[in-house]
């Protein structure tokens, strides 16, 4: 299986998420192929002094190309069904090619969010870029963990 966590976020590395980041990647490794693609241009940064819609519209332009028939493509969206941890472990089951998004600051637009095969949502609170993708490569591990019958998810 192939994972891609593609991810409006400047990047780079931090003391206090980076190794939690390092350890999952890690863990993953023994059950799938993992990549994490921060994302941060210029582009988005000018549309994020102008407005909220033209801030979802430069995610939506930024991270459209990870959207393709010959990938399962998971958005994570607050205002979507919430999951836990089985309903991501059957998300993923008999998947070869999976990519997550994360939307910036002001989230996506709905169309670019209806154009995903699938929306979910891990709770109705905002976390930062950082966090939100150290719980995501945790339930990624959980998830894989409960399909492959390894005692990590008891």
């Amino acid at each position: 299986m192939k994972i891609t966590i593609a991810t409006i976020d400047k990047g780079g590395k931090d003391k206090l998420y980076s190794p939690l980041i390092e350890h999952y990647l890690k863990s993953i490794k023994q059950f799938a192929q993992i990549n994490i693609v921060d994302i941060f241009d210029k582009r988005i940064a000018k549309a994020h002094d102008v407005s909220a819609a033209e801030a979802q519209k430069s995610y939506s332009n930024a991270l459209n190309q990870y959207i393709s028939k010959n990938t399962t493509t998971i958005v994570l969206d607050p205002s979507s069904k919430e999951i836990d941890s089985r309903d991501l472990a059957f998300l993923l089951k008999d998947k070869s090619d999976v990519t997550f998004l994360i939307g910036g600051a002001y989230g996506f637009e709905r169309a670019f969010v209806d154009q995903c095969n699938k929306a979910v949502s891990f709770g109705k609170i905002t976390l930062s870029h950082k966090l939100i993708k150290v719980i995501l490569l945790e339930q990624i591990f959980r998830a894989l963990s409960i399909n492959n019958n390894h005692p990590y998810h008891k």
